[in-house]
């Protein structure tokens, strides 16, 4: 794999660490996946229209974001019940508008040579979602312990909440390109499941979820050529093993 990617593929994976920490302790781990999926109408739209793919993702993760923020606002319904209705909404324009191996594709990923443009915008976006984890985890955890203390000292919750799912879209458009919108969520929610598993504090979790993330990422790429399979699921599968190898190592109290 050539350096670039390489680069983008550690930043990407760096970043759904540390929001799938975040992810993991809201319990919203099967909406962060579904989450994932409202990228699915976005890549549709782009190959019918020829234009990019990742960015087609990337703008209808936006607009789904603003959308499942403005219903929860509205409707007073859980982020995980409105995920799940846009969810399913996403999944079933997307795979009217792509078919065969175009919907392939978009579900599981197709590593490519990346582009000067598309290296800059991914390293950018990887390093907006980890400075904006990493300077606002206090913020994020007083809104999880108390959503009521939070506002007490000053945090605008709702904004921080709108922050949060903008950045988790984000994550999730830097890794379509290598796992697709059926198995980035995955690699959002096991690093920082294995990571809660072991880890006995948030500066721990953070450090655990971001090196399983990594080195699944890297193991990945460098074994899928090799078995002749995608990317993506080779990576999801070697966070999985990880998970279940963290499972037989106790945590000290």
């Amino acid at each position: 794999m050539h350096w670039t990617g390489l680069t983008l593929s550690i930043g990407m994976a760096a970043a759904a660490g540390l929001v799938g920490c975040f992810a993991v302790m809201r319990r919203m781990a099967l909406a962060s996946d579904a989450l994932s999926h409202v990228a699915l109408p976005g890549i549709g739209l782009a190959l019918v229209f020829h234009f990019h793919p990742v960015l087609g993702g990337l703008l209808a993760l936006l607009v789904g974001t603003l959308l499942i923020w403005g219903l929860e606002r509205q409707t007073r319904i859980s982020t995980e019940t409105v995920i799940g209705v846009v969810f399913s909404l996403a999944l079933a324009v997307g795979s009217m508008l792509a078919t065969g191996d175009e919907l392939v594709d978009a579900l599981l990923g197709a590593p490519s040579t990346l582009g000067g443009w598309e290296l800059a915008l991914g390293l950018a976006g990887a390093a907006a979602v980890i400075a904006f984890i990493l300077t606002q985890r206090s913020r994020l955890v007083l809104a999880l312990v108390s959503v009521d203390v939070a506002r007490t000292s000053g945090v605008r919750v709702a904004l921080l909440d709108l922050l949060y799912l903008l950045a988790f879209a984000l994550t999730v458009a830097l890794g379509l390109r290598y796992l697709g919108v059926l198995l980035m969520g995955s690699l959002v929610i096991i690093p920082a499941a294995t990571a809660k598993h072991l880890a006995r504090s948030l500066n721990a979790m953070f450090a655990i979820a971001v090196g399983v993330a990594i080195t699944s990422t890297l193991v990945g790429e460098l074994l899928a050529p090799r078995l002749h399979r995608a990317t993506g699921p080779v990576i999801v599968a070697t966070a999985a093993a990880a998970f279940l190898a963290s499972l037989f190592i106790r945590r000290r109290p």
